[in-house]
C-alpha cells in the first residue's frame, strides 16, 4: 500500500488520476455527492481541503479529505472532512494508515488537535477510532438552513 497525495499543500490538484480514480471509494462514504465530482472537489480543495488516498497498484484502498485551520477553541487543528476505506478491504490496516498520515501532517502543520465528526450510525467506524486513541469530546449539533 503506498499513499498519494492528490493535492498539494496549496490545494493544487497534483494528481488528477488518482482524484478520478478516488470517486468511486469516497462516494462509499458520500453517495450525495454530485455527479460533477472533480468540480466538487476543485471547490472543497479552494476553501483549505486536501485529499490522500491509499492505493495498491492502480486500485484507491482508502480516501481522506482534511484541512488544517485554526480556531478559538483547539487554537490549529487537523480535521479529517471525510475518512473511507473501500468496503470490500476493510479491517487490512487502510483506514489506520489514513488517519495516521492525517496526524502526521497535522503535527508537521502545527496542529494541536486531529479532529473528526462520526455519524451515530457509524458504530463500526466508531470502534476503529477508539482503538487509534481517538475519545469523544463534544456532541455536533445541526440545523437545516
Amino acid at each position: 500500500m503506498t499513499l498519494v497525495h492528490v493535492t498539494d499543500r496549496d490545494g493544487r490538484i497534483a494528481a488528477p488520476e488518482w482524484l478520478a480514480r478516488a470517486q468511486a471509494v469516497h462516494r462509499q462514504l458520500r453517495p450525495m455527492l454530485p455527479p460533477a465530482y472533480d468540480e466538487k472537489m476543485r471547490r472543497i480543495f479552494a476553501q483549505g481541503g486536501r485529499m490522500v488516498v491509499a492505493v495498491e497498484g492502480e486500485r484507491v484502498l482508502g480516501v481522506a479529505v482534511w484541512r488544517c485551520y485554526e480556531d478559538s477553541f483547539n487554537d490549529r487543528k487537523l480535521y479529517v472532512d471525510d475518512l473511507v476505506t473501500d468496503e470490500a478491504g476493510r479491517s487490512r490496516g487502510v483506514g489506520r494508515a489514513l488517519l495516521a498520515e492525517c496526524e502526521r501532517l497535522g503535527r508537521e502543520l502545527g496542529a494541536r488537535v486531529l479532529a473528526l465528526d462520526s455519524g451515530v450510525q457509524r458504530g463500526r467506524a466508531h470502534a476503529f477510532y477508539f482503538r487509534e486513541g481517538m475519545t469523544v469530546s463534544s456532541f455536533s449539533f445541526r440545523k437545516a438552513l
